[in-house]
């Protein structure tokens, strides 16, 4: 089969099936356009006036137009809409901040973390800095008085706080108060819940956060990009020469436009009634879930995603959850004891299915199907019927 025929398949996956990974959206028609644009055969190294290729005229105006949505929409004074994808942006931020070998302090990743937050050896952030990891206490949750002990111990040039599987509300005011006590910087990346953030169903960091990394697809709808963002004048001048030379070339053009039209989506009431219905969702989705006796990480969610901890199995599980059409990931779980390739849990999340317009009696109706598949208390080809069929009375937008 060739590429066209298997872009058709996928679509068709997508249509059939519930997308439930959190991290995972559908980005609308005036996205995909722009990003399927005449963009692509463009060459642009630098930044909007100051490019090493001639003809970017246009390029630069869609980049100014990005850089002064992401502005409004997040009320910071520097935007960098450049990063190819989130790691190498959260590269950036930390070669913006700290010397190689310098003391990074991040959250654990079987805590809810995230590989670039100083994951030790296998990443960058684990080789080329000396990497200190808190973690979430017994019932999954972040001890900020705890996080302040170690912080005074250890004295981390940089604080990251950022989670990709931890269901609760982030305290950043509190985060900047312990870097302030150990004078370090504080890197939020929301990419998880910078959606959430503009819709203003979670607080923002603006304000307490040294740098502001987000992603612009995953709650934001949009492209697979990301964005850096400060107030201070000297750290933007940092971020810009991290971003280009010091990482990557020309930005993708095609994506920037794409960046540039999700913002003006993300800046509508309409997007805010959106962001609102995804944390209805998750919470109704995690109450339904408790009442079949699954057990969740910290007890439930504030956010978008939950984390259900299966006591093992958790492959399996997502395994189980893909054949009868409801895709989730299998993820670790706090202080996990099980290895990462067969992890104790699975990771869900209500971004995409709220997308397609779903609200609280289908998270009930999701509830059920996963609590049949996943405890065997029905037939799995049944709900695979039954979630072809919701699918239908809710397409994925186009």
């Amino acid at each position: 089969m060739n590429v066209d025929g298997l872009i058709k398949l996928e679509a068709r996956r997508q249509a059939e099936t519930l997308q439930m990974i959190p991290s995972e959206n559908y980005a609308s028609e005036a996205v995909k356009s722009a990003q399927c644009s005449v963009l692509n055969n463009k060459y642009s190294e630098g930044y909007p006036g100051k490019r090493y290729y001639q003809g970017n005229k246009y390029i630069d105006e869609i980049e100014n137009i990005a850089i002064e949505r992401a502005q409004k929409l997040f009320g910071v004074s520097f935007v960098n809409v450049q990063p190819y994808s989130g790691s190498p942006a959260n590269a950036a931020a930390i070669m913006a901040t700290v010397e190689p070998g310098e003391k990074i302090m991040g959250l654990r990743l079987s805590g809810g973390g995230h590989l670039t937050h100083g994951h030790p050896k296998i990443t960058f952030s684990g080789k080329f800095f000396e990497s200190v990891q808190y973690d979430v206490d017994a019932n999954g949750l972040i001890n900020y008085d705890e996080v302040e002990k170690l912080a005074i111990i250890e004295k981390p040039k940089l604080m990251i706080i950022g989670t990709t599987a931890y269901p609760r509300i982030l305290d950043f005011r509190r985060f900047s108060q312990i870097a302030k006590k150990i004078d370090a910087y504080v890197l939020a990346d929301i990419s998880h819940i910078a959606g959430l953030v503009v819709g203003g169903v979670h607080p923002s960091p603006v304000g307490y956060a040294d740098v502001i990394m987000t992603t612009t697809h995953k709650t934001l709808r949009g492209p697979r990009g990301a964005i850096l963002m400060t107030n201070d004048p000297d750290l933007a001048k940092k971020i810009d020469r991290a971003v280009f030379p010091g990482l990557q070339g020309g930005p993708h053009n095609a994506t920037t436009a794409g960046i540039a039209v999700a913002l003006a989506e993300a800046g509508s009431l309409k997007f805010r009634n959106y962001a609102r219905q995804i944390v209805k969702n998750a919470r109704v989705l995690a109450e339904e879930l408790i009442k079949y006796g699954f057990k969740l990480t910290t007890g439930g969610t504030d956010n978008h995603l939950l984390v259900v901890d299966l006591g093992g199995g958790g492959k399996d599980a997502a395994i189980n959850l893909e054949e009868a059409g409801i895709i989730v990931n299998y993820n670790a779980v706090p202080h996990d004891t099980h290895p990462p390739a067969n992890p104790s849990g699975i990771r869900l999340g209500t971004p995409a299915v709220t997308t397609r317009g779903m609200k609280e009696p289908e998270m009930k109706l999701i509830a059920g199907w996963i609590n049949e598949i996943v405890n065997r208390a029905g037939e799995g080809k049944s709900v695979k019927v039954e979630v072809k069929e919701l699918c239908k009375k809710f397409p994925v937008p186009i």
